[in-house]
């Protein structure tokens, strides 16, 4: 008969559990660790498409770590839908770039952006851009809310409303400052050459961007104010050559004070009726290094040498208003006079992310046909004509008296 050891026995099964209970412990453990350090990309499990479809040795694993830290800790989380915060974050990535024309429009901006390209939009109707790191007013509309408040090209916006518009983005601002007609947006603005903030309280009203006006005056110059080049401006400026030929004058003013550009194809256009075919009317300084892409003129001349002609400008001309004005100045078809323009010519193309999002990059630079840096420079009339507060308040306008001098005198 064999003898057993009930006490060995249960010793060496003691010895066994203990085993695997360590064992179990240690695989625990490892399975924990393993999973609390996995990558903090694999911790989100509410976002598809995570992996980067481009090469570059930028490494995310920080990004993800923020997500995570903000879902697990922030008060706010909850508040903001994932894709919302990728929205933010490729906004984040646009305006890394350090321009302020490379914009990302997420769906509800992508909107505004669309409705204003179509030329009427809900809001005060000022052109606005950042200039020198800060919001600037390019130039009031004529006869919109902002132009009847006294808005003035060159404004600094600091505020808009209680909110400070420090490092905001242009499209930011559109945002506040945009709105339903019948309710109010205040902008608090610091004017050059003033020390004292301004307060403008101003209502908004559905905009309809303005674009030509024409007058032949009794001393026999005629008059052509053009406000904007919308998509339709090329024809409008046309009916009004045609008006300023059946004048049977000689004398022609054009009027870009106020003119924040648009279309370039409509200053293409408009250049081609001054300017002999095939002649440079701009250049595009791509970023990349290679060979400038130029634009020629199509033609055909409508006037000789013998008109004369002046070209009114000042800091609220921009983009496709200093690419016309450039071009009539450097080919002597016209005297420039008035103050130095804002300086916006940079090529924006607009490209398409989604279907309700896209992405404003800057791709090229303006130059004029002598190879002035439109974005660094500006243009600097040949005749300089500031206007003063006093000329303001006295409704005195000594730049279109200038020009008036110079074209009676020739």
């Amino acid at each position: 008969m064999i003898k057993i050891n009930k006490t060995k026995i249960f010793k060496q099964i003691g010895y066994i559990l203990i085993s695997v209970i360590f064992i179990g412990v240690i695989l625990g453990l490892g399975i924990y660790l393993g999973y609390s350090h996995r990558p903090e990309i694999d911790k989100i499990t509410s976002v598809i498409n995570k992996t980067p479809q481009v090469e570059t040795n930028a490494d995310f694993s920080s990004f993800w770590k923020v997500w995570n830290v903000l879902n697990e800790k922030s008060i706010y989380a909850n508040k903001v839908s994932d894709q919302d915060r990728v929205w933010g974050a490729i906004s984040g990535l646009a305006s890394s770039l350090g321009d302020p024309y490379t914009v990302f429009f997420s769906p509800e901006e992508n909107k505004s952006f669309k409705e204003e390209i179509l030329g009427a939009f809900e809001g005060i109707g000022a052109e606005i851009a950042i200039k020198d790191k800060v919001l600037t007013v390019v130039a009031p509309l004529k006869d919109t809310p902002a132009w009847k408040a006294g808005l003035k090209a060159g404004d600094k916006v600091i505020k808009i409303g209680d909110t400070s518009t420090n490092n905001m983005t242009t499209d930011a601002a559109i945002d506040l400052i945009r709105g339903p007609r019948g309710t109010s947006v205040t902008l608090t603005v610091v004017r050059p050459g003033e020390s004292e903030t301004r307060e403008f309280s101003i209502m908004r009203e559905k905009i309809q961007i303005p674009t030509i006006d024409t007058k032949l005056r009794e001393d026999g110059i005629f008059v052509i104010s053009f406000y904007s080049f919308s998509e339709n401006s090329a024809n409008l400026f046309r009916d009004a050559l045609i008006k300023f030929i059946d004048s049977k004058t000689d004398k022609l003013i054009l009027d870009l004070r106020g003119n924040p550009g648009g279309y370039l194809d409509s200053a293409i256009n408009i250049g081609s009726w001054f300017i002999d075919e095939g002649k440079v009317l701009l250049s595009e300084d791509s970023l990349d290094g290679s060979k400038p892409k130029m634009y020629r003129s199509h033609g055909p001349r409508l006037f000789s040498d013998k008109l004369k002609f002046v070209v009114l400008v000042d800091e609220g001309s921009a983009s496709a208003s200093e690419i016309l004005a450039g071009a009539l100045s450097e080919y002597k078809i016209a005297t420039l006079v008035g103050e130095k323009t804002f300086g916006k010519g940079s090529v924006q193309e607009l490209v398409k992310i989604t279907d309700d999002t896209s992405l404003k990059v800057t791709v090229a630079n303006w130059l004029t046909p002598n190879g002035v840096s439109i974005s660094l420079e500006g243009l600097k009339p040949d005749v300089v004509v500031p206007i003063t507060a006093k000329d303001v308040e006295s409704k005195k306008d000594p730049q279109m008296d200038k020009a008036i001098e110079i074209l009676l005198s020739k």
